[in-house]
């Protein structure tokens, strides 16, 4: 048990005592590291991270960065998102849901700890070219500053942008979104940075 973990919890006032039992639980199989990183518990073997506790506002939940190669006969293991690759959650929203399902956790976790030790690697599917929006190809077009400001960043950073400006239905939304984030793509910087 590390005592960072300790702390995070105790301060933890939304689904304290599910991810007090699903602390239990992984640190039950005996076979994984107890950290505390991007401020939630998380657990490695051999260095490599394998699952994750952390909440949300609707639920708690494990998440096994390697989700996608994990066997899954409870069909329990949930996508985050469309443009999660990897990473699969398993969600809960009341202890016991979390109590019911402790020897199939158990399980989930001990095959994600094999898929590490068989160094088994996750194939990402490649990003083909960004297709932009109207409303933000016209700025790169009028705006070559800007336009070099874009291709300068990562490409993860222009997936998210373009994700972002996609995603609204309305043309004005999209352009509202567009003009707010022209200033921090100029100074170099991600949409969440």
């Amino acid at each position: 048990m590390n005592p960072r973990v300790d702390e995070h919890l105790s301060k933890t006032k939304k689904w304290h005592e599910e991810l007090v039992k699903l602390r239990m639980i992984v640190l039950d199989c005996q076979l994984l590291t107890e950290e505390l990183k991007w401020g939630v518990p998380c657990y490695t073997f051999e260095k490599s991270n394998v699952v994750l506790i952390h909440s949300f506002k609707e639920y708690c939940a494990l998440l096994f960065f390697k989700g996608d190669l994990v066997d899954d006969p409870n069909g329990i293991l949930i996508r985050q998102s469309e443009n999660v690759q990897s990473a699969r959650q398993i969600r809960f929203t009341t202890l016991q849901g979390i109590v019911e399902l402790e020897a199939i956790l158990k399980g989930y976790i001990l095959n994600a700890v094999e898929v590490e030790k068989a160094g088994l690697k996750v194939v990402f599917k490649k990003h083909t070219e960004l297709l932009f929006p109207e409303e933000f190809q016209h700025k790169l077009d009028e705006n070559p500053e800007l336009k070099t400001a874009f291709e300068a960043l990562s490409p993860g950073r222009q997936r998210a942008y373009n994700l972002y400006f996609s995603d609204p239905k309305q043309s004005k939304t999209r352009e509202a979104r567009v003009e707010k984030c022209i200033p921090q793509i100029l100074s170099g910087k991600g949409l969440n940075d």
